[in-house]
This record gives structure tokens, sequence and C-alpha cells, in this order.
């Protein structure tokens, strides 16, 4: 690793440092600001003011981390959106686990709360917030197109009522001994909430309306969460939570590509059901009415009048 980030200061950032250097000392205000916050004065300026990434070792991984926590918070304001689209535009829910996005809500609001009151970096947890917020709208429109208004209606209201036990009522519902407790919770819940989903689209042999880009943004986002873990918070609850998510993410993805070809989709497999027993019936109400003869109640044959 260390010849490699040798290799890219000899070879590229060395040439560009006299026109680099100009730039990176007159930055605006707000922008050396923020990027103090994230970095730190000492890697501000050995990596911003003199454009070297070989000066202090830890400074590089901890650059690219937060640039990936501020990427996974920046895409986790939209991953669901596709998700929520395609429902709406279908108006149906096939193959979407009303039970997998419950269970992965209440798993985000409690993450949310704890690192809140951990006051660790924004932008490390950041998209628990913004994912929380479109989970509740996809399990709403789950539940709507399912037939059941009243449980969207129980829904939201339940959800409205965990956060304000975790962070409206401040530590007088949930201290933060009991916090920690929910935060390893947590971390099973969002583990469990991949198995119903996993489970649906085996048992349905097909994706239906899931998302293929709210999938395979998850196991990326998974994935870089585990790297900004280990840089940014030593917490071994929330780093194992990642990785247990990630394992699920990535046989939630093996399943959408296995079946990205698949020439049925579920409501195919349904409709395929339906209609020979429709081609049945078809067959046989013209043989009943034409054969000049009703069928007794009993089905046994034609029915007779007795001659008095």
């Amino acid at each position: 690793m260390e010849s490699v980030k040798q290799s890219i200061q000899s070879l590229i950032l060395d040439p560009l440092q006299p026109y680099l250097r100009p730039i990176t000392t007159s930055l605006p205000e707000p922008i050396s600001n923020t990027l103090i916050s994230l970095l730190g004065d000492k890697c501000y300026t050995s990596l911003v003011l003199a454009v070297d990434i070989t000066k202090d070792p830890a400074c590089l991984p901890l650059a690219i981390s937060k640039a990936l926590g501020i990427a996974i918070v920046a895409f986790s304001a939209i991953v669901k959106v596709p998700q929520i689209l395609k429902i709406l535009s279908s108006r149906s829910s096939a193959g979407v686990s009303f039970t997998s996005y419950a269970l992965e809500t209440t798993s985000l609001l409690i993450t949310l709360a704890y690192n809140v009151r951990q006051q660790f970096p924004f932008s490390t947890y950041g998209e628990a917030a913004l994912i929380a917020v479109q989970d509740v709208l996809v399990g709403i429109l789950v539940l709507a197109f399912s037939g059941q208004p009243g449980a969207a209606n129980a829904f939201l209201i339940g959800v409205i009522g965990v956060v304000y036990a975790l962070l409206g009522s401040g530590e007088s519902l949930v201290d933060n001994k009991m916090m920690g407790y929910m935060q390893a919770g947590a971390g099973v819940l969002g583990v469990a909430s991949k198995i119903p989903q996993i489970w649906t689209i085996w048992s349905q042999g097909g994706t239906g309306q899931l998302s293929a880009f709210a999938v395979f943004n998850y196991l990326l986002g998974s994935l870089s969460r585990i790297f900004t873990t280990l840089q940014e918070v030593d917490d071994k609850l929330i780093l194992y939570g990642f990785i247990a998510g990630f394992s699920l993410n990535l046989i939630m993805a093996m399943q959408m590509l296995y079946y990205w070809n698949s020439p049925t989709t579920v409501s195919e497999k349904q409709s395929e059901t339906v209609k020979p027993v429709q081609r049945m019936q078809a067959v046989q109400v013209p043989a009943a009415t034409t054969s000049g003869a009703s069928a007794s109640p009993s089905g046994k044959g034609p029915s007779t009048r007795r001659r008095g």
C-alpha cells in the first residue's frame, strides 16, 4: 500500500503540485472550514494544502472514508425512489415483503437514535434517517396496494411513536444503557429484515416489483459502511451488523441476477395458473347448456318429471 501511495505521489501529484497548491491554499472559507471539520487540521494541511498523501499514513484512509460516507448519505436520499415509483406505476406490491420493510424501519430508527446519542460523525450514519423515511413510504404503499389501508395507518402511527420514544423524549423513556441493548438488537433486526425478502423471492420464483437499483445500491452501501466503520467508529456492535447485512445483501443481489432473465415473472405465474381453469370452464359450460337436459341437484344425471 505504501509503495502505491509513493508511486501516486511521485508520478502524479508532485508534478501537479505547482498548479494545485495555488488553488487549495485559496479555497473559500466555507469550503476550507468544512474540509477541516471532516479531516482535522493535521490531515487538511498534508492532503489539501501540501497536496501530499505520504506525510501521514492515516490521512488518506480517513479521506477515503469521509468521501465514501458522504457519497452513501447522498445516494441514500434516492435509493428507494425507484422502488416507490415501481410500486406506484404498477399499482402492485408483488414480490415486496412488508415484514422486511417493517423490520428494517425499526432497525434504522434505533440505529439513528443510538448514533445521535453517541455523537458519532453524521457521515457515518446519515443514511439511516433518509432511508427510514423512504422505507416508511414503501411499507405504506405495500399495505395500501394489498387492500389493507387500516394497517397502513397503524404502521405510520407506530413509526411516529417509536421516533418520539427514541428521540423526542430524550432519556425519559429510553436511557443510554437501554439504548445500547436496543442497538445490539437493531443489528439483529437489520439482518433479520433481509430474510423475509429473500424468502419471498425464492418462494415466488421471481423478484416481482422489487427494485434492482435498491438491491445493488444496498450491497455497495453495506460494503462501504464496513470500511467507514473500521476507519472512524470504534464500535463492534455497529461493525458486526454491517458485516452480517452485507452477507444477506449479497444473497439478494445474487437472487436478482439469477432471476434477471427469467421468462416468468410473479404476475405471469399467477395468470398461467388461472388461464387453464378459465379454458376448462369455457369448454364445460356450453356442453351443459346445449345438452337439452339440466343437471339434477345431486349431480348424478338429468332431472325427470313424474307423470301423474
